[in-house]
């Protein structure tokens, strides 16, 4: 039986569609949703054939042990920036030797937003070997939406990608996404 997916289905699912068809394998570094993105993989069954693993690295201390972010980096732009996500998916797709690493950093709120980054800001980021996108959105959710949101966008940043689109670099200051 040849399996197919459709439009209505979740992005999990497509996206897992596509990693077997293709043969790629993934890992995800994840801040802000706290293991909400591998939560949504591991819920399609046979994910362990493309997905390798993830890392929770929330505080800046994890980052640098787990994903081997420099302090510097984390010093001079924070955690929620390109710098930082792009980093985060580069050395999780080498940590776990995958071809492909997605990462998210993210302030969910409601505290933490300061001048420059408020509340919702949240960095994606997606490392393969043809290339490194990032995409930042501001989301105007209570902490819960503000992580699941970030998740789906995540979600759907490597749904573009596997579908071959590599113009991925987005900006979405009005915090729409699906």
């Amino acid at each position: 039986m040849t399996q197919s997916i459709s439009a209505s289905d979740p992005w999990e699912t497509r996206i897992g569609f596509l990693l077997k068809q293709s043969g790629l394998k993934l890992a995800v570094a994840e801040s802000c949703t706290g293991g909400m993105i591998c939560d949504r993989i591991t819920n399609v069954p046979g994910s362990s054939e493309y997905f390798i693993g993830g890392v929770v690295a929330y505080a800046y201390e994890a980052k640098v042990k787990l994903l081997g972010i420099p302090w510097d980096t984390l010093q001079a732009h924070g955690a929620v920036n390109r710098e930082t996500v792009l980093a985060m998916a580069r050395q999780v797709r080498h940590t776990l030797q995958t071809d492909l690493g997605l990462s998210v950093s993210g302030i969910a709120g409601p505290a933490g937003g300061m001048p420059g980054k408020p509340v919702g800001l949240t960095w994606i980021g997606l490392s393969a070997p043809d290339g490194e996108w990032a995409r930042v959105f501001i989301w105007a959710g209570d902490r819960l939406q503000n992580k699941a949101s970030s998740a789906q966008a995540a979600l759907r940043l490597l749904y573009d990608y596997l579908q071959g689109e590599r113009s991925l670099e987005m900006n979405d200051r009005a915090g729409r996404g699906e």
